[in-house]
Order: structure tokens, then C-alpha cells, then sequence
């Protein structure tokens, strides 16, 4: 079955392409992916499967492959929302939607496993067991759609689950994994410093917001340096310090909003109290009053030992010329909401090397000029059937 899935896959890279060319030009933001969802569904329409559709907090789908023996059900997961960015590629296939923007790769996640899923659901009776296909909305706002997909109850017999993400740290061929805490949790925070506002010239008269903001600033990044074990990996971050104003008046009021990253649940508390110490801190200092609005968005990302050993055992048998080397990638700070998958249910989420060709400094994901090496996709939904084979034993 292996070699003939194989065949499979290569006959249909160029559909592969056609479909994340289409996805790339057919943007939709998270929770909005109304006709993107619509267009994975009529992708299975009249195929032998059964399928969910709006699971979960929006337009999460479940295709589900029945074997056609008896055996374990694992689950294959591929996200399709895309980002509130203006496309700067200058491809032939950007975005048609303006202010969206595939920066992501998830167009070529779900190309790849819609083609996978396909080639397994028409090989479905060589397979021992169960597949549940995951076609999931909202990756990249909280509260996503992953936890909400896992609450619905749908993937209550999956005893494994996998997934990829396309990213351009090696060219195509380049397979990396991580075993253990792999990917960073995530934090939000919002907070309102008011104080009393005042003419420049009489700053003994006012209570200035900014100098109480500016102190903030500074004072959680001790944080880091200082309450955090040097070994562990923290991270936080002022994206917006809204203190516009006039010259020579005194601010009354400031907010901020800022990004906390982590790797395991431990560190992630330690800030959390950390930061609110200093918030009472700066009112009592200050003498202003302080708004703190804090959310836990993901949690970190922990890929199974033992099922990562599988994967990487699978991946380095494979003997293909698509797949050039296995490696093992660093740690990563973004965060990605597959970890509540892992979080229920133990699994690997690996990366796919795709540098596109030529390129010596890639754009990253989520930058307005990101791009990839579309032979990245064979690479993706080779490796990912390869992993399949493996775990049911199918040569």
C-alpha cells in the first residue's frame, strides 16, 4: 500500500498546487471562512466517507475514513484560515480579497491533506483502522478552533494525531521534529493606567498616566531576567502603548496591550503573578488606577516522545527522493492551538522545510511577502502518509 499511495500522491502534486493556488487567491480570516469551508466540502461531496461540517466554535469540518478492517482511529489535522494582512507578493495567484492574506501557509496545509485524504479514502480498504481528517477553522484568533472541535466530543476515540506546518527555516525535502514542549504557549494582556490629567507646565497638579505606563514598560521585563530560571525560555512583549496626545498636556489615561509567550505551564504562571504584583505595584507607587484585562490564549505545544520517535523512525525508512533529511528543529516561540489536540490526545505536530528556491533570507509567516516552495506540498503529504503507513504497520 505504501508504494502505491506514493504513486498516488506524485500523479496529483499538480492538483495539489492548482488547490493552494486557488486557497491563495480565495482568502478568508479567521471565523469568517464561510467559502472556503464550502469548498472543502463539495472537495468530498460523493465520496465513501462520512463528514461533519460547523464543528465546533465555527466552520470546523471532520471527514472520517473507515477502514476496511477493524483497529485504532488516528486523526490528520490541516488548518485553513488565513490573516488580516495586504498581500505584497506580487504573484500571479494573490490575493483577490484585499487586506487578506495567505502568510500563513495554511493554504498549502489544506491542499496537501485534501489530496491525502482522497488518495487514502480510495485505499481505505488496506487500512486497519480508523482516520479522522481534520479540515479546522480560526488557527490564528484566540480562542481558535481547536479546543472547540476537542470539546465537541468528535475526536473521542482518536488515540493519535498529527499534523505539519509549511515553514521556510530549510528548502523543500527538509523534514524537522521536536520531541517534548516544542512550541510556545501564549498570553494576552490588556491594561488601562488612569491617572489625572493636566497642563505640561504644572505636572505637580496632575498625575501623569505615561510616566506610570513608561515605568510598566520597563518593570516587566525584570520579569524575564529576574524571576525566571535562566534556563527556561520567557517572553514578553509591548506591542501598543496607546499615549497620544498633545505636547504640553498631561495624558490622563493610557492602555497597552502586549504578548506573553512561554514554554511549559510553570513559567507561564510565574508571569502571570509576576505581572499583576507589578500592576498593584505601579497604583500604589503611582498613585493611578490600573485595568488589567488577561487572557491565556494556547497553551504550549507538547509532542508525544514516543509517538515523535515513531514519526521520525517512519520518516528516515521512507527512502525517498522527495524527502532529502530528517532532522531535528530548536524549540519554537509562536504558538499554535494543535496543542490542545496534544494537551487530550498524544500526538507529534512536525514542520515542512519550504524555502522557496534562489532564496537565502526568506520572509517568515505572517509577513506580507511570505511565500513557499510549492514542492513542499508532495514533501508534506508524502511524509504524512509515510507516518500513516508506519503507525498501521502497512508496507
Amino acid at each position: 500500500m505504501k508504494k502505491q499511495l506514493m504513486e498516488m500522491l506524485e500523479a496529483r502534486k499538480d492538483e495539489m498546487i492548482q488547490i493552494r493556488r486557488y486557497l491563495h487567491e480565495n482568502p478568508e480570516v479567521s471565523f469568517k471562512e464561510e467559502k472556503t469551508a464550502q469548498y472543502i466540502l463539495d472537495f468530498y461531496k460523493g465520496k465513501n466517507v462520512e463528514f461533519q461540517s460547523n464543528v465546533g466554535n465555527g466552520h470546523g469540518i471532520i471527514i472520517t475514513i473507515k477502514g476496511g478492517k477493524p483497529g485504532k482511529t488516528i486523526a490528520l489535522r490541516a488548518d485553513f484560515d488565513a490573516l488580516p494582512i495586504l498581500e505584497e507578493t506580487g504573484l500571479p495567484f494573490k490575493s483577490k480579497n484585499e487586506g487578506v492574506m495567505h502568510a500563513c501557509a495554511h493554504d498549502g496545509h489544506t491542499a496537501y491533506l485534501m489530496i491525502l485524504a482522497d488518495c487514502l479514502i480510495q485505499l481505505k480498504d488496506k487500512i486497519p483502522g480508523t482516520i479522522k481528517i481534520i479540515h479546522q477553522h480560526a488557527e490564528e484568533v484566540p480562542p481558535g478552533g481547536a479546543k472547540s472541535i476537542v470539546d465537541s466530543g468528535g475526536l473521542a476515540d482518536v488515540e493519535n494525531i498529527f499534523g505539519i506546518h509549511l515553514l521556510p527555516m530549510a528548502p523543500a525535502g527538509h523534514v524537522g521534529y521536536h520531541s517534548g514542549f516544542s512550541m510556545a504557549g501564549r498570553s494576552y494582556f490588556k491594561l488601562k493606567i488612569q491617572g489625572v490629567g493636566g497642563h505640561g507646565s504644572s505636572p505637580h497638579a496632575a498625575n501623569d498616566a505615561i510616566v506610570a505606563g513608561a515605568y510598566f514598560v520597563t518593570a516587566v521585563q525584570t520579569i524575564i531576567s529576574r524571576r525566571l530560571n535562566p534556563f527556561d525560555m520567557g517572553v514578553i512583549t509591548i506591542g501598543s502603548f496607546d499615549g497620544k496626545g498633545t505636547f504640553n498636556v498631561i495624558r490622563d489615561c493610557v492602555e497597552l496591550e502586549g504578548d506573553i509567550r512561554y514554554m511549559t505551564g510553570e513559567t507561564k504562571e510565574i508571569i502571570e503573578k509576576e505581572l499583576r504584583r507589578i500592576v498593584k505595584g505601579i497604583e500604589t507607587e503611582f498613585g493611578v488606577q490600573c485595568e488589567l484585562t488577561y487572557t491565556s490564549d494556547y497553551p504550549p505545544l507538547y509532542n508525544s516522545p514516543e509517538v515523535t520517535s515513531a514519526v521520525k523512525e517512519s520518516l528516515e525508512n521512507a527512502n525517498d527522493p522527495d524527502i532529502k533529511q530528517v532532522a531535528p528543529f530548536p524549540m519554537m516561540s509562536p504558538s499554535d492551538d494543535f496543542a490542545y489536540y496534544l494537551e487530550k490526545i498524544p500526538g507529534c505536530y512536525f514542520y515542512i522545510g519550504c524555502t522557496p528556491k534562489g532564496v537565502e533570507k526568506p520572509y517568515f509567516n505572517h509577513n506580507p511577502k511570505f511565500d513557499i516552495d510549492e514542492d513542499a506540498l508532495i514533501v508534506a503529504a508524502k511524509s504524512v502518509g509515510y507516518v500513516v503507513c508506519g503507525y498501521y504497520g502497512l508496507e
